[in-house]
């Protein structure tokens, strides 16, 4: 997995890349993610746009950091999940505690 970051108006965009399986790169993770939340940057829109497939560790990942910012006050989002990733999300009910969007634009307008 590779992990890209960009600043997108009053949000963080982490982009994921490759397979999310947790493991050394969830705590890669975790600690962009309190980077962030250090420097008061609590709007983040996770593109999920370019991850091929995630397995239950990877999904742990995304709750983990879902928890860890909304615990600093922060939202996390999740953006252009692929029918794959989008199902995965469905079957474990896990699609009812993250707000999901098409794009990255609708999620960070969505800060507003």
């Amino acid at each position: 997995m590779k992990i890209k970051t960009r600043e997108q108006y009053n949000a963080v965009v982490v982009e994921l890349k490759g397979n999310v399986m947790g493991g050394p790169e969830a705590q890669e993770f975790q600690d962009l993610l309190h980077k962030f939340i250090d420097e008061d940057k609590k709007n983040i829109v996770i593109d999920l746009a370019s991850v091929k497939f995630m397995n239950s560790s990877g999904l742990g990942m995304l709750i983990s950091g879902f928890t860890t910012v909304k615990n600093n006050g922060g939202s996390m989002k999740l953006a252009n999940a692929t029918e794959k990733i989008e199902s995965l999300l469905v079957i474990t009910k896990l699609i009812t505690i993250f707000e999901h969007f098409e794009s990255v634009d609708e999620a960070v307008k969505s800060f507003n």
